[in-house]
């Protein structure tokens, strides 16, 4: 198994974000799919991304609905996607994806969480090179036959595939991700759910009071509103 792999066992043993942020964010990111390439999800591939990852997490579809429809209100603020970077204590780099429609009280609060926990939040570009952008689908397994698949989507930029109780898990490179999800729809292969992610090229082993340190920090970035995703290069356990 590769790294996407031992990245996505790490992820998944941490808690899980309550059920009403996920809607949240899968809110956030059916405004800014209406916003791009309209409302019908026949011809708006991302949109049919995010409707595919709302059911995944059993949102409703009313909620899907009526956020589709207060996405198409012209008078509604557009959310616009910023990355910040720093670095929490001990050296740990850290990367996260917010969708903001106050750009400057994001930076505020981001910039808060950074200076009353002992980090430092640093300038575009000063980690992201350390993670690699993905992209990745899970499919489901039901007639599926792995190999072929594999053999099927090297040529659309597949870099892993491997499957675990949640289905085949596709991860490639994050520019991949039209090519790849066109492939799936052609086929009728039915995806359950897509995304990115930023796995970390390297990472760092802390002792348990450091990584005490470094949780303090995440926690908080993590229960502010305008936080999609957190990446970071400390070494989570990958034990069940």
């Amino acid at each position: 198994m590769g790294r996407a792999f031992e990245f996505r066992k790490a992820r998944k043993m941490k808690r899980w974000s309550a059920m009403s942020k996920a809607f949240t964010r899968i809110g956030k990111d059916i405004v800014m799919a209406v916003k791009e390439g309209g409302p019908d999800p026949d011809s708006n591939a991302r949109l049919r991304a995010v409707i595919q990852n709302a059911k995944s997490v059993n949102m409703p579809k009313d909620n899907v609905e009526r956020a589709i429809k207060r996405a198409s209100d012209k008078s509604l603020g557009d959310y616009k996607e910023v990355l910040f970077e720093g670095y929490a204590p001990h050296g740990i780099a850290i990367l996260i994806e917010t969708a903001t429609d106050n750009n400057t009280r994001t930076v505020a609060n981001i910039r808060s969480y950074f200076n009353k926990c002992d980090g430092s939040l640093g300038t575009s570009g000063s980690v992201s090179f350390m993670f690699d952008h993905t992209c990745n689908f899970r499919i489901n397994p039901e007639g599926m036959d792995i190999e072929e698949i594999e053999l099927e989507l090297i040529d659309h930029g597949l870099e892993e595939i491997f499957e675990d109780e949640d289905g085949i898990l596709i991860y490639a490179p994050f520019e991949s991700f039209g090519a790849i999800q066109s492939y799936l729809e052609d086929k009728n292969i039915e995806i359950l759910s897509s995304g990115f992610e930023r796995i970390p090229q390297v990472t760092k082993k802390l002792n348990a009071e450091e990584v005490a340190d470094v949780e303090k920090l995440l926690e908080k970035i993590e229960e502010d509103d305008d936080v999609q995703n957190v990446y970071h290069t400390m070494e989570e356990s990958t034990e069940e």
